[in-house]
């Protein structure tokens, strides 16, 4: 069995795995072959992952084609799937929902594809949810690259010359992201409040020493998966004019709100970014899927009316390093769940729960109910 991680292409600073991880893959007795420089960008050389038992590839070619399982964090170039195993097992982010046309290219070349995205929120499935893990160590850079931004400290402090009142930040949503935010933030010793349309995270918020806003928008829902449901256009209406008081007061606002395989919903209006005062930082965590804020752009930073809009699309990428540790051993945890030991083999059940939520295509057929219903 032998398993590839190419090199990630384009901007990405992560790396599938490091060295650590590889060496668990070769413990197993898979075969781990390695694009060459594939931990260049977080300082990792070719040398430590032979060290760990890998083999370095320079053909990125041909080791997709003989490789019965490939590893990697971004979707593929579509171009690259025809040159693929056949019957040969692709795991990373997918983003199913919107990528039909790579849907239907795995299906066709007859690739098992598993969309790490849609890894089920179960206790059994936690060791393999790499989307909490990347969420988790963006909400923590979120707030690093506010305090980085904002032109005031975060704590409390006092000097000489008199008392410098802490930063007020208002985080909006409260999934793994925001929860790390938060956390984060009351480290920094900033005064922190959180909101979300769930009621039921308020006693988390609390927990970590933050103040929850409640703001009356009616019955509200959450997924299976612990996602919030899309809100009606009344909802957000009402959630604006609750949220526009604590925007201005906020010298920072973090937005993490996503819907579950939808776009992410526009939460903070362009009046209300201009109800901020001048020099304040908002980061959209949700750029990338639409974005929670008017105005914010991918990879960009906008400048609007004095306030600074973040929208930084890859921010477990700001600490690669440790983003590319948990990420392979999320990759670690779903392989060596069904690895057989002794026939050295994957053993797939797709009746299995975690793989029923997270295998896309199977044998030429597009298996997975939602990503079928989405078609």
């Amino acid at each position: 069995m032998q398993i590839f991680f190419p090199k990630e292409e384009g901007q990405e600073i992560r790396a599938t795995i490091l060295p650590d991880v590889a060496k668990k893959f070769t413990d197993l007795g898979i075969e781990v072959v390695v694009e060459s420089n594939l931990g260049s960008e977080v300082f990792v050389s070719d040398e430590l992952y032979v060290e760990s038992g890998a083999t370095i590839s320079s053909s990125r070619e041909s080791s997709l084609s003989t490789a019965d399982i490939v590893c990697r964090i971004n979707k593929p170039d579509i171009s690259e799937i025809s040159k693929l195993k056949t019957n040969s097992i692709h795991i990373s982010f997918l983003d199913p929902f919107n990528e039909k046309d790579l849907v239907n290219e795995f299906s066709k070349s007859n690739i098992t594809a598993i969309s790490m995205e849609l890894v089920p929120r179960i206790t059994r499935a936690q060791k393999m949810d790499a989307l909490s893990s990347q969420a988790n160590l963006a909400g923590y850079a979120a707030v690093i690259e506010a305090s980085r931004t904002l032109s005031k400290s975060f704590p409390m402090m006092m000097t000489a010359a008199g008392t410098i009142s802490p930063s007020r930040v208002f985080v909006i949503g409260v999934g793994v992201a925001g929860l790390q935010a938060i956390a984060t933030a009351k480290r920094l010793g900033a005064r922190v409040e959180a909101f979300d349309t769930r009621p039921v995270v308020e006693e988390q918020v609390k927990s970590l020493g933050a103040k929850f806003v409640k703001i009356d928008i009616g019955e509200t829902e959450e997924t299976e998966q612990g996602y919030a449901k899309e809100l009606t256009e009344e909802q957000i209406k009402m959630q604006q004019e609750g949220m526009k008081k604590i925007c201005s007061q906020s010298d920072v606002v973090i937005t993490t709100a996503q819907v579950f395989g939808r776009p992410a919903p526009r939460i903070v209006t362009q009046e209300m970014v201009h109800s901020m005062k001048p020099g304040s930082v908002i980061v959209d965590m949700a750029v990338s899927t639409g974005g929670n804020v008017e105005g914010s752009m991918v990879d960009e930073y906008v400048f609007d009316n004095g306030v600074t809009i973040i929208g930084m699309s890859n921010l477990p990428g700001e600490v690669a390093k440790d983003a590319s540790q948990v990420y392979g051993a999320n990759l670690f945890n779903m392989i060596e769940e069904y690895w057989d030991s002794d026939s050295k083999e994957l053993k797939f059940e797709l009746s299995d729960e975690v793989l029923k939520g997270c295998v896309i295509t199977h044998e030429g057929s597009v298996v997975n109910e939602l990503v079928k219903g989405n078609m």
